[in-house]
């Protein structure tokens, strides 16, 4: 019979300092064609061995907590931007009681067709 820990190794793999693309991509949770493409696009920490990419997970730790940090330092930064804040509004809504031109030029050749 074998050992609970043994049991659970069956269940949990292995995560290696050099992982090829199947293990990397298992680990950071995306698809093998998207870590691919990241890959060599030059987007995610890896290298080649031979003609094989390997991901350290070392690296890969690093590179996801800069791109943590880049992202809540991009969310605490469109709180704080005043610009933000403001809602988009059309030429109606701020103010402007003239049509816009196209709507303007619509209503022209509508009325051109009512006349024949």
């Amino acid at each position: 019979m074998r050992s609970a820990a043994a049991r659970s190794n069956l269940l949990v793999p292995e995560v290696r300092e050099v992982m090829d693309i199947r293990q990397a991509s298992d680990y950071l949770g995306i698809s093998p064609d998207t870590l691919y493409k990241y890959a060599s696009e030059g987007f995610v920490p890896a290298f080649k061995l031979g003609n094989r990419w390997r991901f350290k997970r070392s690296r890969l730790d690093e590179w996801m907590d800069r791109q943590s940090d880049m992202r809540a330092a991009d969310v605490d930064r469109a709180k704080r931007s005043p610009s933000s804040r403001r809602c988009k509004q059309g030429p109606r809504e701020q103010g402007n009681s003239e049509a816009p031109m196209w709507m303007r030029k619509l209503a022209v050749f509508l009325g051109l067709l009512f006349l024949f």
